[in-house]
């Protein structure tokens, strides 16, 4: 008798297009003997599969356990349909669905294929910038709607000559269905501009060993390129863009060549040369092979990527083989993403301009993130590479917009089980991040098809977010708390429910009683918290410019710590404050009046930097904590006094007396890196102590840490580590920044009512 044929219609949803899915789909298909279709849809990637009945079955399992390497799998549902007697198995054309449920590729690193072809100089493909094909190139940042087809790109003005067409049409061939696929003799093209705009013949390579500057045209936006050797063209480089101490990322030729600067463990190389290709914080090996004071001064890591486009190869050769590469915007502006709008804003600080005509779509500057001591990522920045992948939360949700905060904003969607954080929008009070920041919005919409029921913001009342959610009629609003937002973000994360207990330490946030909370213990979850303790309130006086002198800080916590003599000490630890400057401000901090008080863990950092002399400016955010962590000691042990009382229903941690003590140290001649440690380990110490306390009274010991101060890793592994020992669990933050990068995820978790 002879075998009966059936037929399965199968969809899969997830990153399944602009990743050679529907080539490995027609693969099996013929490998298994399976007539049919596959197309993609606004919704996945639709099957339509006839066989016997092991074939069928064997096939569609291996769809599913044997996905193309950069494909992610979120749903496959297969349902059995009359079989319609298909004769062969074809790719056929995209087709609408009114639910969207795909999801757009990120961007993907130049693989080893084409990079063997860009240099290979019989392929027809040498040194072309712009190769790529299924398993690699731009997707997020040239993509305007789904399905991803061409027509849908910015690739759309570039038709495919009839190689690339036979290349595309060819179910055999890498470049099957790559929608980007292109040559020199169709594609994009590569341009070398002087400062006026003019088109000139020169090597870039030779442009940069020479000493120039070049602005660089890459996947997501422009970069400012220059040999990372060169003293004179770092130094023309950091006088030109105003940025007076804030490091530069290098872009090393290859793995060895960075190796020649940096320590770099199995996991950091496995970063490096993943297909998302992101900026690698590295501990550099002090060689005396860079001028470290130039690229990262008063730090010992370095940002380091490898080349991720071909482009990029094109700038390397035998002797060039590490480039300062950081984004060519102009200080706290968005990324500069259009030709003309380079030659004008970068005029002056660039010496030539590498463009093409080739238009990026969505802006996306380069992720940036570190491993912890225990192998983990570490977000500081989450963006290329990364943008627009989903984050899995427990549950379905409502579809929420959740707004971020007002510096290093992200927003965040939701979809189903899904949270999709926007890329990198900076510092909203700047007027162009926030013109960005609204285009994001309506094309995230479009991507997700999606139309939110709710908006989250920030409890802070003069957020530019939150005035805009105001303003949003027919709408729910929810504002939630900062730190609330960020304990979320870590359980979101962490797929964590019910009540935990959070360590939230930054810089600030607008707190429920009016004050800048930042140094915050929570119990909570995503319905609400509770504020179990913090630290003691100290003075705030003029807010905002406090944060950029923390010699003021250090000022504020002497004179708190001993009274009137605290002026006599800064008089001899704070040489940059003038007499008077000592006596105003100390008169605002025993007056107090209308000052703003503050809990914040950031303004401590700051102040004891400033005391110890590492920082007295933050010339970028966090720059005196970042130059305090390096500048410790780590062999140091041991830990300075401290006070946890309850006042009422809330712990007060009460740093004032490790001041006493620390003040005694530096008098007496002790190293001031020991005395930087013990500070590191004095909150530790505190830290600990105070979550035992508070597992005693509520019974949790589940702990999530989040806020910009865990990005200081000796804080981050000595509070892990020793809340380990006392039989915590804890959890951090591994898929978005622990900074306010990550907070639009919280508040998407809180704002969201999980469906049943």
């Amino acid at each position: 008798m002879e075998e009966e044929v059936r037929s399965f219609r199968i969809r899969i949803t997830g990153i399944v297009q602009g990743v050679g899915f529907r080539p490995h789909v027609y693969r099996l298909a013929c490998e298994h003997g399976i007539r049919g279709w596959v197309l993609n849809s606004s919704n996945g990637v639709l099957i339509e599969a006839e066989g016997y009945a092991e074939s069928l079955h064997d096939f569609t399992r291996r769809l599913v356990e044997e996905p193309p390497p950069l494909a992610v799998i979120k749903t496959c549902d297969v349902k059995e349909i009359t079989p319609r007697g298909f004769t062969d198995f074809t790719i056929r054309h995209s087709q609408n669905e009114s639910e969207k449920g795909v999801m757009i590729s990120p961007d993907i690193a130049v693989c080893q294929d084409c990079k063997r072809e860009v240099t290979d100089p019989k392929d027809r493909r040498y040194r072309y910038p712009f190769t790529n094909c299924t398993n690699c190139g731009p997707r997020f940042t040239i993509i305007k709607d789904v399905p991803y087809d061409r027509d849908k790109t910015t690739m759309a003005p570039f038709p495919m000559c009839e190689d690339c067409r036979r290349e595309y049409e060819d179910p055999g061939h890498r470049r099957f269905h790559a929608q980007p696929n292109a040559c020199p003799v169709c594609g994009p093209r590569l341009y070398v501009l002087d400062s006026e705009g003019r088109e000139v013949h020169r090597d870039p390579i030779e442009l940069l060993k020479a000493g120039y500057i070049l602005a660089v045209k890459g996947l997501g936006g422009f970069h400012l390129a220059a040999d990372a050797k060169n003293c004179d063209a770092i130094r023309s480089l950091r006088e030109r863009k105003k940025r007076e101490a804030k490091p530069f990322a290098v872009m090393a030729r290859d793995v060895e060549a960075a190796r020649l600067y940096c320590h770099i463990n199995p996991v950091e190389e496995q970063w490096l040369t993943s297909p998302s290709a992101p900026i690698v914080i590295l501990e550099r090996n002090w060689d005396g092979l860079l001028p470290d004071d130039l690229i990262h001064p008063g730090i010992d890591t370095i940002g380091v990527m490898l080349p991720y486009t071909p482009l990029h190869y094109l700038l390397f050769d035998d002797e060039l083989e590490l480039l300062i590469m950081t984004s060519a915007n102009v200080t706290d502006e968005p990324l500069i993403t259009d030709n003309n709008e380079a030659l004008f804003k970068l005029r002056g600080i660039a010496d030539y301009f590498v463009v093409h005509n080739r238009d990026i779509y969505n802006p996306c500057d380069d992720s940036v993130m570190r491993v912890t001591p225990v192998g983990n990522p570490q977000f500081l920045r989450r963006a290329r590479g990364f943008v627009p992948r989903g984050i899995k939360l427990p549950g379905n949700t409502r579809t929420v917009l959740a707004l971020g905060g007002e510096l290093k904003n992200t927003f965040c969607m939701t979809r189903g089980d899904e949270a999709f954080l926007s890329q990198h929008w900076g510092d909203l009070n700047n007027y162009s991040n926030w013109v960005k920041f609204l285009e994001g919005i309506p094309r995230f919409k479009k991507m997700l098809a999606v139309e939110p029921e709710v908006i989250a913001h920030d409890l802070h009342p003069d957020y530019q977010t939150t005035i805009w959610a105001e303003k949003q009629l027919g709408i729910d609003r929810v504002a939630v708390q900062h730190h609330h937002a960020h304990l979320a973000a870590a359980m979101a994360e962490n797929g964590l429910e019910g009540e935990v207990l959070g360590v939230i330490c930054d810089g600030a946030g607008w707190g429920t009683d009016g004050a800048v909370w930042g140094f915050e213990f929570l119990k909570g979850d995503r319905r609400g918290f509770t504020r179990l303790g913090h630290l003691r309130y100290v003075p705030l006086p003029g807010g905002d410019a406090t944060a950029k002198r923390p010699y003021r800080m250090a000022l504020v916590y002497l004179l708190e710590a001993l009274g009137d003599r605290g002026c006599e000490v800064a008089r001899r630890y704070l040489p940059v404050m003038t007499g008077e400057e000592i006596e105003i401000l100390g008169h605002q901090v025993r007056k107090r009046g209308n000052v703003m008080k503050t809990s914040s863990c950031g303004r401590l950092f700051d102040a004891v930097s400033a005391f110890l002399g590492v920082c007295y400016l933050n010339r970028y955010e966090g720059q005196a904590a970042v130059e305090l962590e390096a500048f410790a000691d780590t062999k140091t042990a041991g830990h300075y006094p401290y006070s946890l009382k309850k006042e009422g229903e809330i712990w007060q941690l009460d740093i004032l007396p490790m001041w006493v003590e620390m003040i005694k140290d530096c008098e007496s001649g002790k190293d001031p890196r020991e005395t930087a440690m013990k500070f590191h380990l004095t909150l530790v110490a505190a830290m600990t102590d105070a979550l035992k306390r508070m597992r005693d009274e509520t019974g949790l010991e589940r702990v999530v840490l989040s806020g910009g101060v865990f990005y200081n890793q000796i804080l981050l592994e000595k509070v892990r580590e020793q809340l380990k020992k006392q039989g915590f669990r804890v959890y951090q933050h591994t898929q978005v920044p622990p900074g306010d990068g990550g907070i639009s995820l919280g508040q998407a978790y809180v704002a969201s009512e999980v469906k049943r």
